[in-house]
């Protein structure tokens, strides 16, 4: 405890160990409600509503490896020793699920066990309080802990939010939870659109009430979609990845179209859950707590569809992003290395097995060895700032091709290499797992990725948008889009939920025009503010990843006001009810900014390419003048008010500076007949 203290900080260090705990109190209490611990006994709470859990009721009774009976029995008696009981009943469940959710519930035989609650038992416990105020019901969708997890950060949200946001604080920050429709619309025009493409007569239609028709398409577009459309889909070899997966809404989703799909071709039911799970299913996040809750999440949605899925060892592939700051790559390598070596020298395996990929090579087993010590320091160097950059992180193609060996080589010394050495590959082993992760691609990327203005970028983050993302550079979001598209396979797809600024503003223009000029924008739903509250809007899309000539997509607007607001429910209700726009991706680029102006009509598109533009016409010296600021320009006192106003030879005017908290800058300007003048304005102190 005190080196890792010395180590991250104590606040960082408590703050790891309070989500710990926060993590396992909400499965143990989801595990509880769905009756999912195989001793049959709440640990959190009592069927009976009495206050205390039933698993301490019951003490002399439960089964869970490592008790000592004989102490259960004695403190039971004793009548004055339940806290202490319970806390051994507590840690025995949490290490009795050890073998099937390692990724939550790690042996508590450290110092995670030295932090947990002394009063356990009390009224206004940790415990208490998240059995008294989570209705029962409210808990039976796994999408509570979703819920339940946002509320948890939320005061550190509102501590950063608004200034440059540290590394550490950036999942605080950027994280907002999807409501589920939009989640059904992204998976469900995605995923199930890629399914829908292949057999247009699939039972899934019916089920997926946000899937979105496509738009009625000319014979040559038909043509090209059915160029790239496979003509059948293995759904064991379909692979969808959520690099920003937060505490798993999304992937949960796809878990259960994943279902469908397989159900529709025949496989039995308790062997999906284990496919899904290792064949289709994928999340990053830099948040370790929330990926936790991914994995859990996922895990549930198994043991919901197979009793027996704890006992299978298959673990989701959801992990969060580690970062090797502070970690010395080549001491790592060299540890390693001289388990190899040693393994080499006595004879256990040849060099053949050991170096594999240099097997055929004339080359000595050091020099073999410090090629394999360059690899794994450049490995671990990629993640240096693994917390901070994320998903965002790309794996050179020349570290990639090293990843099976390395991998092979790390697993291998865990399996038999002596015990510095295993710990050491112990540490190497989950930057493999992400780099693979990260270095390849996926049929179909879904994310709600994080939100940051580039101006709250700290500098670290902001140089490496500026040299990796520059098209999306002006918000964090942006770079996810272009990394979601980089991530996603050919043909496949992108959906997405955003800020909708990145349809409009010049800072995104480049980004804009990229995604017009390589992709198709399959569907795309504007949805106002509401989604997130009242702050700022949203919208959420899909991107075919090829760029289809002359392709139509479907656009809805489920605002009619600019900058109106409304609830989560009257947008849901208007996705369904407002009309459609089927659009030409390419008439977007006729217009001058390339907006994503899905709304205006063809007349205007057509002027907007057939006329000439203003800047053809006419030029500007620069900054707006009225060229003789004595002659036209006047403060507001020097010039009678009853000659000021519209059919008067003076008007009032502002153009910009000092700045004025409240009201200012306003002077007089002189009109003369046909000429505008723009001019900045001067006023005394006090206005």
């Amino acid at each position: 405890m005190v080196a890792r203290i010395q180590r991250e900080g104590f606040d960082q260090v408590m703050e790891a160990m309070a989500y710990t705990w926060f993590n396992r109190f909400m499965a143990l209490r989801y595990m509880e409600l769905h009756d999912y611990l195989d001793h049959g006994y709440r640990v959190l709470s009592n069927r009976s509503g009495s206050d205390i859990p039933e698993i301490l009721e019951q003490a002399v009774n439960v089964d869970l490896p490592g008790l000592d009976m004989n102490k259960i029995v004695e403190l039971r008696l004793a009548g004055d020793k339940d806290n202490e009981l319970y806390r051994i009943l507590i840690v025995a469940q949490c290490n009795a699920l050890h073998r099937a959710i390692p990724f939550l519930f790690e042996s508590i035989n450290n110092e995670t066990e030295l932090l947990l609650h002394d009063n356990l038992l009390h009224s206004n416990s940790p415990i208490r309080n998240m059995v008294n105020e989570v209705d029962e019901e409210l808990r039976s969708e796994i999408e509570i802990i979703g819920w339940i997890y946002q509320f948890y950060i939320s005061e550190k949200k509102d501590e950063v939010i608004g200034k440059v946001v540290k590394s550490e604080d950036i999942p605080a920050a950027t994280q907002l939870f999807t409501p589920n429709w939009i989640v059904k619309y992204m998976v469900q025009n995605t995923l199930g659109r890629q399914w829908l493409a292949t057999y247009p007569a699939s039972p899934l239609r019916d089920k997926m009430e946000y899937y979105i028709e496509p738009a009625e398409q000319s014979e040559e577009v038909k043509r090209q979609l059915d160029a790239i459309t496979p003509k059948e889909l293995n759904p064991e070899e379909i692979t969808f990845l959520d690099p920003a997966c937060g505490s798993g809404h999304i992937l949960v989703e796809a878990y259960e179209l994943f279902k469908a799909m397989y159900l529709e071709r025949g496989y039995r039911t308790r062997d999906i859950p284990c496919l899904i799970l290792e064949k289709n299913l994928y999340g990053l996040d830099i948040d370790d707590r929330a990926s936790q809750l991914a994995a859990f999440a996922l895990m549930m949605k198994a043991r919901a569809d197979d009793r027996q899925i704890f006992d299978r060892d298959v673990r989701p592939n959801v992990f969060a992003i580690q970062e090797s700051r502070g970690l010395d790559g080549g001491e790592i390598a060299r540890a390693v290395v001289a388990s190899r070596k040693t393994d080499a020298v006595s004879g256990r395996a040849g060099q053949r097995e050991l170096f594999p990929v240099a097997a055929q090579q004339d080359i000595h087993f050091e020099d073999k060895a410090a090629v394999l010590e360059q690899d794994i320091d450049a490995l671990l160097g990629l993640f240096e700032n693994g917390k901070t950059y994320g998903s965002l992180i790309t794996v050179p193609e020349e570290i990639a091709e090293k990843l099976p060996f390395i991998k092979q080589t790390a697993e291998e010394c865990l399996r038999d290499g002596p015990e510095l050495s295993r710990k050491y590959a112990e540490n190497l082993l989950p930057f493999v797992r992400q780099a693979e992760l990260l270095a390849r691609q996926y049929d179909i990327v879904v994310a709600n990725p994080p939100y940051m203005n580039n101006g709250y970028f700290n500098n670290m983050l902001k140089r490496f948008a500026n040299k990796k993302y520059s098209l999306g550079k002006a918000d964090l979001y942006g770079c996810f889009i272009l990394r979601n598209l980089d991530l996603c396979d050919e043909n496949g797809f992108v959906g997405m939920i955003t800020i909708p600024n990145w349809m409009f503003l010049w800072s995104f223009e480049k980004l804009r025009y990229e995604i017009l000029r390589n992709y198709s924008i399959d569907s795309l739903v504007h949805n106002g503010r509401g989604i997130w509250g009242s702050d700022f809007g949203s919208c959420s899309f899909v991107i075919r990843k090829t760029a289809v000539t002359k392709y139509r997509g479907v656009y809805k607007r489920l605002f009619d006001k600019q900058g109106s607001v409304s609830i989560v429910a009257e947008l849901e209700r208007r996705f369904f009810e407002h009309r459609d726009y089927g659009v030409f991706s390419d008439d977007f680029k006729k217009i001058p900014g390339s907006p994503i102006a899905y709304w205006v009509s063809q007349r205007v598109v057509n002027i907007f390419n057939e006329m000439p533009t203003l800047r053809a016409e006419v030029f500007s010296e620069g900054p707006c003048k009225t060229g003789n600021d004595e002659k036209y320009l006047r403060c507001f006192w020097e010039v009678d008010v009853e000659k000021v106003g519209s059919a008067n030879d003076w008007c009032f005017c502002s153009k910009g500076g000092g700045f004025r908290k409240y009201y200012g800058n306003i002077g007089i300007l002189h009109i003369k007949p046909k000429v505008v003048y723009i001019f900045r304005g001067n006023i005394p102190q006090k206005i």
